[in-house]
């Protein structure tokens, strides 16, 4: 049996950079709901930090997750990400999910 794959990424703007980081994070948005094997990736922000996004990632397997990471939108975004920002990624495992 496989298990969906769930990613949630924390992104804090270096200060100044938070409309680039917008930019590129929207960039990602597109390409990623279009992969095989996507089944969610939203972008959030919260309102009271506008500085800091989060990424909501669900894919069908670790197959899909990593032909994610594989891929040239992903590889672009990981090049220009850490001038933008300070991030953190969790992987998460489902215990109760509806």
């Amino acid at each position: 049996m496989t298990s969906n794959v769930k990613t949630v990424g924390i992104l804090t703007a270096h200060p100044g950079k938070e409309v680039q980081l917008r930019s590129l994070l929207e960039g990602l948005i597109g390409p990623s709901r279009s992969e095989p094997g996507n089944l969610r990736y939203d972008l959030w922000t919260v309102p009271s930090e506008p500085v800091v996004f989060v990424l909501d990632e669900l894919y069908v397997d670790a197959d899909a997750a990593a032909a994610h990471q594989a891929s040239p939108h992903y590889q672009h975004y990981r090049a220009k990400v850490g001038a933008l920002a300070d991030r953190r990624a969790l992987g998460l495992q489902a215990l109760d999910v509806a």
